[in-house]
């Protein structure tokens, strides 16, 4: 953790020091509002806890070693993913001791690479679903003298990288067995299509057949006396699902920690709007123009957050409305001309991750002061 901000200019290297108030952050900036943060924090790992599986928390959405480290210890995360190289090369030089690559690696530089950093003191883990790679990352591992372990990805209805059957999963388990300096770890399956499927007989309906397909394939490896140590996927958005399964043990979350405002459009059962967590990352943006009547025009625009899953909310502010984004302007719908020039408000950001890559600080605020603040480790770590 970064304490020492002494060769740090103010406005130029960093938007703010510990002990400032709220007002004095410069903007546009990442916020994390410390209570909300915490709390949800232990709210996934109570649940998680009594569903009796583990959480390897996704670090994808953060890229922050120091958050990696409280999901760890606090949040008694078994470990922690990531989708690149790079991003796990930053997270084991922090420290960081047990890491997914929950993606396919191919290049042969990064193979290179990712087969060294058990070096570093860490258990790397990797998917795959080609014998090829499978081969690929033998070589590597044999190289350096090091043991990756593998899970073998199922494309369980995401549309993206996996196997789809399982005869093509056995071959591909079998050729990591035979493999030296590679270790099976057992399967991959990640529904992404789910998360984001906000009404819930839609969400449950491709998650039935989600675990339908993972159990058999497990039930096939077994068949054959393959174990599997971890049977992992889930997120945010259907975690519930996996985790009462009884196929999946390890859970893999990531945007419950800071519940951007496409998430809180995801409804339970009851036709809440996942309840147990709470906005915790925002981006605070300030009043630059208020000369067209009813609106209101501030200083985050796209290069300080993403709008691929929609404008952002303002936060405890029902009043005001994101009409649209150019590269340094928002333009805000404010009807009772209420804002004035310089007056602060919080966006909730449309989708965390790729806000999260945009910026070098996270800010931790409690009771409105600047408590904490922690480097964006693996920002552009997209390698």
């Amino acid at each position: 953790m970064t304490s020492d901000f002494s060769q740090y200019t103010l406005g130029y290297d960093i938007p703010a020091l510990p002990g400032m108030k709220l007002e004095d952050v410069q903007t546009p900036a990442l916020l994390i509002d410390l209570d909300a943060f915490e709390a949800n924090l232990l709210a996934m790992r109570d649940e998680i806890a009594a569903y009796g599986v583990r959480h390897r928390a996704h670090c994808k959405m953060h890229k922050s070693a120091d958050i990696a480290k409280l999901q760890m210890e606090l949040g008694n995360a078994c470990g922690v993913c990531c989708q690149k190289v790079s991003e796990a090369e930053a997270l084991a030089r922090a420290g960081i001791t047990d890491i997914l690559v929950s993606n396919e690696v191919c290049d042969p530089y990064k193979l290179d690479r990712l087969a060294q950093l058990p070096k570093l003191g860490a258990r790397i883990l990797v998917c795959t679903d080609d014998l090829n790679n499978v081969a690929a990352l033998s070589k590597a591992a044999v190289k350096h003298g090091t043991e990756l372990e593998v899970l073998v990805e199922l494309e369980s209805g995401g549309g993206r990288c996996g196997v789809a059957d399982g005869a093509a999963v056995l071959e591909l388990t079998q050729a990591i067995i035979a493999e030296p300096n590679l270790r099976f770890a057992g399967i991959q399956s990640y529904q992404g299509m789910a998360q984001h499927a906000y009404e819930y007989a839609e969400r449950k309906a491709l998650l039935d057949t989600a675990i339908t397909l993972t159990k058999e394939v497990v039930d096939l490896l077994a068949s054959h006396e393959i174990a599997c140590d971890i049977v992992g996927g889930a997120g945010t958005g259907s975690y519930p699902f996996e985790a009462a399964s009884g196929v999946f043990n390890e859970l893999q979350c990531g945007s419950y920690l800071f519940m951007d405002a496409d998430y809180r459009r995801v409804k339970t059962k009851e036709g809440l709007f996942l309840p147990k967590f709470e906005h915790a990352l925002f981006l605070l943006t300030s009043i630059m123009s208020v000369d067209i009547d009813g609106q209101a025009v501030c200083d985050a625009g796209l290069k300080a957050h993403s709008v691929d899953s929609g404008l952002p909310t303002v936060f405890e502010r029902p009043d005001l409305r994101s009409l649209g984004f150019s590269d340094e302007h928002g333009v805000l719908k404010d009807p009772g001309n209420t804002l004035k020039l310089n007056d602060r408000i919080k966006l909730v950001p449309g989708h965390c991750d790729p806000t999260c890559n945009l910026h070098d600080w996270y800010i931790g605020l409690r009771n409105g002061v600047v408590e904490v603040l922690w480097p964006v480790t693996a920002r552009g770590k997209f390698y």
